[in-house]
């Protein structure tokens, strides 16, 4: 299951990336990407924590 905190990190990144095809930005598409690895790194690492607690 995502999480929260995880999950939004990534759609906006996929966000940022997106905006930044479209404007041609490549500073944003990669800021984007780096976002959406933040966010699931994110959700990766609470995932590990509930079932560590398990």
């Amino acid at each position: 299951m995502a999480t929260g905190k995880g999950k939004a990190k990534q759609v906006k990144g996929k966000l940022q990336e997106t905006v930044g095809k479209v404007t041609g930005d490549k500073g944003t598409q990669a800021k984007g990407r780096g976002e959406q690895v933040a966010g699931k790194a994110e959700e990766m690492t609470e995932e590990a924590r509930r079932h560590g607690k398990r």
